[in-house]
């Protein structure tokens, strides 16, 4: 199964640096078969696209809890995981993997770029207030998820960390 797990930038070194990374709590999401009973219409790349913003959003909560040097931006790490279980208690898309990611799991990570850092910045500052309604923590909330992620390949994260 294809899973969207949310990280951060230091969260991507570590997996290089280790060769493998743990998500927090082993959380991820994914097209679920609840997902897929959520939506009246839509193809599996559409579907696939709601868990993959899911997780971004998700990377909001992680970069409101951890402090570092590294720029500000979602990220999702795009894995193959045979082992994933859906989590319906907990939402629609949300499934645990029970291990590490390993290098040779990830297809893919997608990053935001420079250009949405400060709307990104302003998200983590009010995801919890945005949560809990408040309209204009929302409307930051959706400035950042206005950003579209860039895809990169595995072999090109090494250089977009040098880049950063």
């Amino acid at each position: 199964m294809r899973v969207y797990l949310p990280a951060t930038l230091s969260d991507v070194q570590q997996l290089l640096a280790d060769g493998a990374w743990m998500p927090l709590g082993g959380t991820g999401f994914a097209l679920t078969p609840a997902l897929r009973e959520a939506y009246v219409a839509g193809d599996d790349e559409e579907l696939s696209e709601v868990a993959l913003r899911e997780a971004a959003r998700a990377s909001l909560r992680l970069l409101a809890a951890r402090d570092g040097d590294l720029p500000v931006r979602r990220v999702v790490v795009v894995a193959e995981r045979d082992d994933a279980a859906a989590r319906p208690d907990l939402d629609v898309a949300v499934v645990r993997i029970s291990g590490p990611v390993t290098e040779d799991q990830v297809v893919a990570v997608h990053v935001d770029g420079a250009d949405a850092e400060t709307a990104v910045r302003a998200a983590v500052d009010c995801i919890d207030e945005a949560d809990l309604g408040d309209e204009d923590a929302e409307l930051a909330l959706g400035d950042a998820e206005d950003h579209d992620l860039a895809w990169y390949a595995t072999q090109e994260l090494p250089f977009l960390l040098d880049l950063l």
